[in-house]
């Protein structure tokens, strides 16, 4: 064989092995993970441009596990502070609608490489996957104090930032098992009964609400009710030690439309003092987002002052808000967090 077929032939190897390096590199750009909602759904290898379509702390996980630069659009997060202080450029991104409620034209314009929307907005999903952009959908809301670590491992696939995502679920899993730990020289019959409330109207929460009482040590009087309103009667009969309530999302909280409603006078918890505001830090603490684990420590620090009585909330905020917002709270904005039940 002459040099002349030789370098046919090597030229023809070159020729296949570009090929097949091109086909490698172009399945390279593409992956598939799982949501929430059970779907398999192809991305892009990289992300970079994401329409957020929900709250329910998505925005908290995205700039845990990957960056809030990749966010071209979400609903206004101005009720959230301090998030907005840590992370202004949320501030004055445009809103493409939530939910099921979108507008489309604005989605579409922005060419996202994922949208991410709620397991409960199915009209919202059909339409996004209908102009074939992937749709993920997260929790908002629908978690457990269990399961929302799923949530977690995705959105490390979603950022590939696996690390992060079991660093997050370590931390959890240290102050859930601390807790625990601590709760083990309280007996069953002596923990405190709580009722969980959203509203004046004694609305209540037993999806999450159950899950965030009892990983903090309580128990929800209204475990077995499913998420409706509570008459005064039946809150009278179950007359709970201590009451929580959860913020609205104006910022403002109905503990004192509840002290004086004179057909809750005769309540245990309004009579001792025992009725609390669930603070917000860069999200609520009392729905499923990275930060609950913070509302696990102060919860249980209120019910049961003397057990957890060295627990440090400001210097746990500090650390949490260092680690996974790399951002540096100060004291006097700790506080500010605290402050709600002043």
């Amino acid at each position: 064989m002459n040099m002349k077929s030789y370098s046919t032939i090597l030229l023809l190897f070159l020729f296949i092995g570009l090929i097949t390096f091109t086909q490698v590199a172009g399945d390279a750009t593409t992956r598939t993970l799982t949501d929430m909602g059970g779907n398999e759904i192809t991305i892009p290898t990289d992300i970079e441009r994401i329409v957020v379509a929900c709250q329910g702390g998505v925005a908290q996980e995205i700039v845990i596990m990957g960056s809030p630069k990749t966010v071209v659009t979400m609903s206004s997060m101005n009720m959230f502070p301090m998030f907005v202080k840590m992370y202004p450029n949320f501030k004055d991104l445009p809103n493409a609608g939530s939910f099921d409620d979108l507008n489309m034209e604005t989605i579409l314009k922005l060419k996202p490489d994922v949208v991410i929307n709620s397991v409960t907005a199915s009209k919202g999903n059909a339409k996004i996957t209908e102009n074939d952009i992937p749709v993920f959908q997260a929790y908002t809301g629908k978690a457990s104090a269990d399961t929302i670590y799923n949530e977690f491992r995705a959105f490390g696939e979603l950022f590939n930032n696996q690390v992060k995502a079991e660093e997050l679920i370590s931390y959890w899993d240290e102050k859930k098992n601390f807790i625990n730990d601590r709760m083990k020289s309280i007996p069953e019959d002596e923990r405190k009964t709580v009722f969980y409330t959203s509203n004046k109207d004694l609305g209540t929460d037993t999806n999450w609400g159950v899950s965030y009482v009892a990983t903090s040590g309580g128990i929800n009087v209204a475990k077995n009710l499913g998420d409706a309103k509570v008459n005064p009667e039946k809150l009278a009969e179950w007359d709970p030690d201590v009451i929580i309530i959860r913020g609205n999302t104006d910022g403002t909280y109905p503990d004192q439309e509840i002290i004086s409603n004179p057909q809750l006078s005769g309540l245990s918890a309004i009579k001792n003092g025992e009725i609390y505001n669930v603070p917000m830090g860069g999200f609520w603490w009392d729905r499923p987002s990275p930060e609950s684990a913070l509302g696990f420590l102060w919860l249980a620090k209120i019910l049961y002052p003397d057990t957890f009585k060295d627990v440090d909330m400001v210097g746990e905020m500090k650390s949490f808000f260092k680690n996974f917002y790399r951002y540096s709270l100060s004291d006097e904005e700790a506080n500010e967090i605290l402050s709600v039940n002043n």
